[in-house]
């Protein structure tokens, strides 16, 4: 909805007569265009007022950081006379609850930092509360899968797509494919029950491409594998300027692993720091196989590591050739074994792109630090 009382007013009329739980995100702050328990009010015939509670939280929330507080942000802390705030530990505005008219109307503030603590430690329990024992859930499990293509695992697992409870869903995501499973049921024990089998027939089928589940990102699998392995990683990051080593290091505990890495944009940077030949360079350039090489070997002895990895490639929009296209994308691993290096040509927008070939690398980490771990 955008900001325009009129419009507001009637979207939650409409929802209203529709439905007897309405949930909305965002508009609870201090300004003129904050206009969501406004128009609550206006539809279900209820005065706003001060709640002194929510007023205390506001105030110390700036005299914490030792500013004074505006006075418009006094409009935060007024709730419904029949309703009552809900608690926002992670900014200044507190939701709100009514219950009127046989309905339930819960507003919470739109950023997902604030809003998602409130709805899973406040909202979700009051529901549960609210429904009792009768209630019914809804529980998704969501299998994170790389090194596939969306239409190549929906080829291995056509025949479970009509399965009704749980049912399957692919999700396309830039640079992998992710499966949700989504349980109907009574309890958490019964959902993970409906769950189990489909997860473990997925798995027979394109386990070798499955690195996590839920949250886990390919990042996260990466650290947690060379973790397991016991083993440490240095990047060589040429066109992905740093994303490499930054979602690594987003990691908590990646310190334990990650030795560090050199941004070695320039040509000189790849000769002077990781070790790269110039004459390789000259007879090569930069974006190439042995260059990728050369830098993942280099960065594995400069910095001391198990396994070195390198990025070199062609980001664009510009910069692109017949022989050597915008996309084209080195990604070269070194470990105590020895060095490979794998050839891609990535389509997309430049992030697309730096995304994509950070996401090799990952890939990549995990195997190798997997290996280690499991050696056949």
């Amino acid at each position: 909805m955008g900001d325009n009382f009129g419009r507001v007013v009637e979207t939650i009329r409409r929802a209203r007569d529709r439905a007897d739980l309405i949930l909305t995100t965002g508009g609870l702050g201090p300004t003129e265009d904050d206009l969501t328990k406004e128009a609550i009010a206006a539809v279900f015939d209820e005065e706003l007022v001060l709640d002194e509670e929510s007023l205390r939280h506001v105030e110390g929330f700036f005299a914490r950081r030792g500013i004074p507080m505006p006075e418009r942000n006094r409009k935060q802390a007024l709730i419904y006379r029949c309703g009552r705030a809900i608690p926002n530990p992670n900014g200044t505005a507190p939701g709100a609850l009514l219950e009127k008219e046989g309905k339930i109307v819960i507003s919470l503030p739109g950023p997902p930092r604030e809003m998602l603590p409130m709805l899973n430690d406040w909202v979700v329990p009051y529901l549960q509360g609210v429904l009792g024992e009768q209630r019914q859930i809804l529980r998704s499990r969501i299998l994170r899968f790389f090194g596939i293509g969306e239409s190549a695992l929906e080829e291995r697992i056509r025949d479970l797509l009509p399965h009704r409870n749980p049912t399957v869903a692919p999700l396309a995501h830039t640079g992998e494919v992710h499966l949700r499973l989504t349980a109907k049921a009574t309890s958490e024990a019964e959902a993970a029950a409906l769950i189990a089998p489909i997860e473990a027939e997925i798995r027979a089928r394109a386990g070798e491409f499955l690195y996590g589940t839920d949250a886990t990102t390919l990042e996260q699998a990466a650290v947690e594998a060379l973790a397991a392995a016991g083993r440490t990683v240095a990047v060589a990051e040429s066109c992905t300027g740093g994303m490499l080593g930054e979602r690594i290091t987003n990691v908590a505990g990646s310190s334990a692993v990650f030795r560090g890495g050199v941004i070695c944009y320039a040509n000189d940077v790849k000769e002077r720091l990781c070790g790269v030949p110039a004459a390789l360079l000259a007879e090569h350039g930069a974006v190439s196989e042995p260059c990728a090489r050369a830098l993942a070997e280099g960065v594995r002895r400069l910095l001391q590591a198990d396994f070195g990895v390198s990025i070199t490639g062609i980001a664009g929009p510009g910069g692109g050739s017949p022989e050597k296209p915008v996309g084209l994308v080195y990604v070269g691993l070194a470990t105590p074994a020895g060095s490979e290096v794998e050839r891609h040509q990535f389509q997309g927008q430049r992030h697309d792109i730096r995304y994509r070939a950070a996401q090799v690398a990952l890939d990549r980490i995990r195997r190798a630090a997997a290996r280690e771990s499991h050696p056949r």
